[in-house]
């Protein structure tokens, strides 16, 4: 077999390829193929002439105390966080356009004094409008899409708290590549991050999301940071619900539930009804459940229909509800309580963009 001396390299998804090709096979993006000399096996086995450094000793390794949590103001967001933002931790946060993972931004740069807003998105004209309408007033902003610039000002201002909104539109000169590719997401992380674990500035990166619900960019932005968190909800629903996937400092049991108005997030009151309606009619075909969310009780309503079908295969349709689930019940009523399912099209929804995944949900 002959030896490949060059690479072919996607400057969009870093796929490889022992040839040129017009368009990546990976991520579908035509003209963003060139040529890579690969790495040398010399290199890996040339002498290593960096001096080692002296392991420490457990014990002999001191914690500050006086470097606390940074506490948000909101109880809600606190709980998801394990009691607030560590100093010099960085935080990525994704969420569905629209979400109010902005909005939730300026309300923590409110509470934390002094925070440093970096947006690469909107002008510095157009955050000051949201945050008069939100009655954010103490907060430092800046517009800039360089990640070399970005660096330097936080090396420059040291604040305790920066929020980078969003990190898809930071670019660095020294690589290769477009914003929003792979290739510059990683290494401005990988950027970002070395300043906040070198200054203990707590950086908060707001990520867009992909159409499958995950963060976009390469898997190892969410290995990069110390926390992830989504927050989630309904364009047609006011409640919106954080929720932590990874978390060094913290569980990833605790969500925090919010309303969304003209003023911006608000903390629920009552978490555990906020999913109910005061003036709810018991019907055939819902049910108020008890589902545990992490550590959170909610009350949510189950709406169930079938219609005799009208085609030859009956539909199943359900929001909130695993499919595949919903057909092993469907199989289970049909075999062993004899119900003739087969002819009937079911509906599954529950209420308020709540996810029932719990197998209590089941029955």
């Amino acid at each position: 077999m002959a030896k490949i001396t060059v690479l072919h390299v996607c400057s969009n998804c870093d796929a490889q390829f022992p040839k040129w090709i017009g368009r990546c096979e990976q991520c579908g993006k035509w003209g963003t193929i060139s040529a890579q000399a690969p790495a040398s096996t010399a290199s890996f086995t040339k002498q290593n002439t960096v001096p080692a450094k002296s392991p420490k000793s457990l014990n002999t390794i001191t914690l500050d105390a006086n470097k606390k949590r940074i506490s948000t103001g909101a109880n809600e967001i606190d709980q998801v966080l394990g009691g607030g933002f560590i100093p010099g931790s960085l935080t990525l946060i994704g969420g569905d356009p629209g979400v109010g993972k902005s909005t939730l931004a300026l309300h923590i740069a409110q509470a934390i004094s002094g925070t440093l807003y970096i947006s690469g998105e909107e002008s510095e004209t157009q955050i000051k409008v949201r945050a008069e309408r939100l009655g954010v007033t103490d907060m430092l902003l800046l517009h800039e899409t360089h990640c070399e610039t970005i660096l330097a000002t936080l090396n420059k201002e040291k604040p305790c708290f920066a929020i980078i909104d969003s990190i898809q539109t930071i670019g660095s000169s020294e690589i290769d590549g477009g914003m929003g590719t792979v290739s510059q997401i990683r290494a401005c992380t990988a950027k970002i991050l070395e300043v906040a674990k070198r200054s203990g500035t707590a950086i908060l990166l707001i990520g867009h999301v992909t159409k499958d619900g995950s963060v976009a960019g390469p898997k190892t932005l969410e290995h990069l940071v110390d926390c992830v968190l989504y927050l989630e909800g309904d364009n047609n629903s006011q409640m919106r619900i954080l929720r932590t996937t990874k978390n060094r400092f913290g569980s990833t049991d605790e969500i925090g539930i919010f309303t969304m108005s003209e003023r911006g997030l608000h903390p629920t009151q009552n978490p555990a009804t906020a999913f109910l309606t005061h003036d709810r009619v018991i019907v055939p075909g819902s049910i108020v459940t008890l589902l545990m969310d992490g550590k959170q009780p909610l009350l949510v309503e189950i709406q169930a229909l079938t219609t005799r079908t009208t085609y030859g295969y009956p539909q199943r349709r359900a929001s909130g509800f695993d499919m595949n689930r919903l057909q092993v019940l469907i199989a289970v009523l049909t075999s062993r309580v004899g119900l003739p399912l087969a002819q009937y099209d079911i509906h599954i929804n529950v209420v308020g963009g709540v996810k029932a995944n719990e197998p209590a949900a089941d029955l």
